[in-house]
């Protein structure tokens, strides 16, 4: 399996058609075709459903299709660090992270190396802890950011000087927003908006004193701003983050915090044994300088 197979193979997904594809790679579609087939047949299964107007993925083209783009990211990233230039510090450098006010102090971090450093580039994606982990753990990202709880024992990490606090994003017009902080009982007969990343952590359980099917869950969100939106149109209260939804002014929204208060510590994490480009080394002392 040659990178430039999966090159082909990445672009026929795209573009949902041999032909299409093709034309976008400036090569003969008999060409591409044979490609794809010469491709099946190292695999061993097909990777593709080919109807009369577009072509769809099999179970094993799906798997290809993320892994293809799992090793192209790798290899342009890697492609990128190795062709820098010599004479000034250059890079990129890839954070990945869950939705935390935290992410003012990476700010202010990149802001000064790349005032020092115009030619460092930075890249930010946004996940929840299992797909920050995937990505850290395959390379494809330099530095994750875990909001409690986390399992790091397999990462080196620094702890953010920062804590989010948890509570209730909800409509202004609500009964609980005249309650200036939410109890678990507010909330036993209450639809809930939840975040997938907290449905099965004791932080969140313990605090509601009740199991998850125990709860009125109506809905799930990786970004709480999608979960605000759901809850601005009357869905339910969205259990999340403070200070990560504009809640002033004409805002419909408010944010009440738990009682008792429940906090969540921060850590910027990366690979043990990490060898890191010199962007990358300079970043983290960088953030050093905040912490």
């Amino acid at each position: 399996m040659e990178l430039r197979e999966l090159k082909y193979f990445l672009a026929v997904v795209k573009e949902e058609s041999i032909s299409k594809a093709a034309e976008a790679l400036y090569i003969t579609q008999p060409n591409l075709s044979r490609q794809m087939q010469n491709l099946e047949k190292e695999i061993g299964q097909p990777l593709f459903i080919r109807g009369s107007r577009k072509i769809t993925l099999t179970d094993a083209g799906r798997l290809l299709y993320k892994r293809a783009e799992e090793i192209m990211d790798l290899y342009n990233k890697t492609e990128n660090e190795l062709i820098s230039p010599v004479t000034e510090l250059s890079g990129d450098i890839y954070i990945g992270g869950g939705e935390s006010y935290a992410m003012e102090l990476i700010a202010k971090a990149i802001y000064d190396v790349q005032q020092s450093y115009p030619s460092v580039k930075f890249h930010l994606y946004s996940g929840d802890i299992e797909a920050v982990s995937e990505k850290l753990d395959k390379g494809l990202i330099d530095f994750g950011i875990f909001i409690e709880p986390a399992n790091l024992e397999k990462y080196d990490y620094i702890r953010l000087p920062l804590t989010d606090i948890w509570g209730v994003l909800m409509r202004k017009d609500s009964l609980l927003a005249e309650k200036e902080y939410i109890t678990p009982k507010d909330l036993w007969d209450k639809p809930i908006i939840r975040s997938k990343h907290s449905l099965d952590k004791s932080i969140i359980t313990d605090w509601f004193c009740k199991r998850s099917e125990e709860l009125n869950i109506v809905a799930t969100y990786n970004l709480l701003y999608n979960a605000s939106i759901l809850v601005e149109e009357g869905v339910g209260y969205a259990i999340g983050l403070d200070k990560l939804i504009n809640t002033s002014g004409n805002s419909q929204l408010c944010f009440r915090p738990f009682s008792p208060k429940l906090e969540s510590h921060l850590d910027i994490a990366w690979k043990k044994y990490q060898v890191f480009p010199k962007c990358a080394e300079i970043f983290l002392e960088y953030l050093k300088k905040y912490l």
